[in-house]
């Protein structure tokens, strides 16, 4: 049993050790870390197990798409880490739907993820270029994927999308 809430500041360091636990490197903690302190972690939820322990955590930040005639609300998710010994279990799942609800809530229109084909599409997510939508860095087009939060808010767009500069060192 699991619940997810939002990141508290004293959970700080443990989100960092599970992202470096979960992806074998340091690339995405310090990521994390680099965007919360810049103070552009949009959402950040954890899933604690009935210990106490951070076993997962998703992060959401601002993205844009220009040149765009009229702005949109957009947010990239990244990344998203559950502990090895945690995987399998539904708490990627749990993480992802109650940020997409959240996100909703702010009022945001859509969301990008750099992530898994196979895994991604059941919460909505459709490859980019399906909405004129192109991934900043050399991915495969499958795997650089949207959802509307707003239905039909990307109807006639395109553009490359920008994420953060703490992106661009992971």
């Amino acid at each position: 049993m699991v619940t997810v809430r939002f990141e508290t500041d004293r959970e700080y360091e443990a989100v960092h050790r599970l992202n470096h636990l979960a992806f074998g490197q340091e690339a995405e903690a310090d990521l994390v870390d680099a965007v919360r302190g810049r103070g552009n972690a949009t959402i950040s939820l954890v899933a604690i197990d009935n210990e106490g322990t951070v076993v997962g955590h998703i992060l959401f930040s601002p993205v844009s798409v220009p040149p765009a005639a009229a702005p949109l609300r957009g947010l990239g998710l990244a990344p998203m880490a559950v502990l090895p010994d945690h995987q399998n279990r539904g708490i990627g799942t749990l993480l992802v739907r109650a940020g997409l609800d959240r996100a909703k809530e702010l009022r945001y229109q859509f969301v990008v993820v750099l992530g898994h084909p196979h895994y991604y599409p059941r919460f909505g997510f459709r490859p980019s270029v399906e909405y004129g939508m192109q991934c900043p860095y050399d991915a495969p087009p499958a795997a650089f994927m949207v959802v509307e939060l707003e239905p039909g808010c990307l109807r006639g767009f395109s553009g490359t999308v920008r994420y953060l500069p703490q992106f661009d060192v992971v």
